[in-house]
C-alpha cells in the first residue's frame, strides 16, 4: 500500500490567518495530499484535529509539520506524540528543522531532542523534591489533602441511603478503592 503524506497546520487564535496560509502553503509545496487544520491554542486540552490526523494515519504513512511549537506543546508532548506516530509506523518530518525521522540523522535528532526532554524533566523533579523537603524541615509543607476523604460525609451518607459502592463511585466521581477505604475507618 502506498505512503499517504499527511500535513497538520495550527495556529493559536482566529487572528493569526496569515501565519495559516503560510503553514498551509509549504504543507502543499512538501507534498501533503491531505492537511488537517485548526486554530486552538497549544495550551488547550483539546486539540481535534491533531486527535483526527493521528488516528487517520497509517503504517508508512508520513506525518509533516512546518515548525515543532505547531505540534507539541513542550518536549514531553514531543516525544509522546513522536512514540504514537512511531509505533505506527508512521515517519515525522519538521520542515523548518529539516527533521525526517526516515532517515538515521532525523532519529537521531529526535532521540536528542527526546533525551533532552528527559533530561530536563529530571532536573525539574530534583529541584521540586529539594523544594518539598526544605519546606517540610520548614514546617511549611504538609502535602495535599487527599481529595476522597474531603468527601468521607458525603459518601457515609450515600451508603446509609442505601446506595451500593459503585453509585456512590458514579455520584462522587471518586475511586471504588477511597469508598471501601473512608467505610471501612467507621
Amino acid at each position: 500500500m502506498p505512503s499517504t503524506v499527511i500535513g497538520y497546520a495550527r495556529t493559536s487564535t482566529l487572528d493569526q490567518t496569515y501565519g495559516l496560509d503560510a503553514q498551509l502553503r509549504d504543507l502543499t509545496a512538501a507534498g501533503c495530499e491531505k492537511i488537517f487544520q485548526e486554530q486552538v491554542s497549544s495550551v488547550d486540552k483539546s486539540r481535534p484535529e491533531l486527535e483526527r490526523a493521528l488516528d487517520y494515519v497509517r503504517e508508512g504513512d508520513v506525518f509533516v509539520v512546518t515548525k515543532l511549537d505547531r505540534l507539541a506543546r513542550s518536549m514531553a508532548d514531543l516525544v509522546k506524540l513522536r512514540d504514537a506516530l512511531q509505533s505506527k509506523g508512521v515517519t515525522l518530518k519538521v520542515l523548518a528543522l529539516g527533521i525526517d525521522t526516515s532517515t538515521p540523522t532525523g532519529k537521531l535528532m529526535m532521540n536528542l531532542l527526546g533525551s533532552i526532554a528527559e533530561f530536563e524533566r529530571d532536573i525539574m523533579l530534583e529541584r521540586q523534591r529539594e523544594g518539598i523537603a526544605k519546606a517540610k524541615e520548614d514546617g511549611k509543607y504538609k502535602g495535599r489533602a487527599p481529595t476522597a476523604l474531603r468527601q468521607s460525609d458525603q459518601v457515609r451518607q450515600l451508603k446509609g441511603e442505601g446506595k451500593t459502592a459503585d453509585q456512590i463511585v458514579e455520584i462522587l466521581g471518586i475511586s471504588r478503592s477511597s469508598v471501601f477505604r473512608i467505610l471501612r475507618q467507621d
